[in-house]
């Protein structure tokens, strides 16, 4: 039998991940040790062409604070008309 929530959690992993990657970065998601004072379980968001981290440094933004980082990137990178 299939869990229904781990179904909904991956899909909206995978939605801030498209996100990131449309933005031209990277949004890995912590598996270890999470809820320490250091990696608190969510995602961190690395520039993809530097390997910098931009966002989430003790990867504590959830999936929803990955699409609107990934967003407000991608606007301020587009060229005003």
């Amino acid at each position: 039998m299939c869990d229904r929530s781990h179904l909904v959690t991956q899909e909206s992993d995978d939605r801030a991940r498209r996100a990131a990657r449309k933005a031209g970065l990277i949004a890995p998601k912590s598996r270890w040790r999470a809820n320490t004072i250091d990696n608190q379980g969510g995602f961190r968001v690395v520039d993809r062409h530097y390997n910098l981290i931009v966002g989430g440094g003790r990867y504590d933004l959830s999936t929803h604070g990955v699409i609107e980082f990934c967003a407000q990137k991608s606007s301020a990178t587009l060229p005003s008309a």
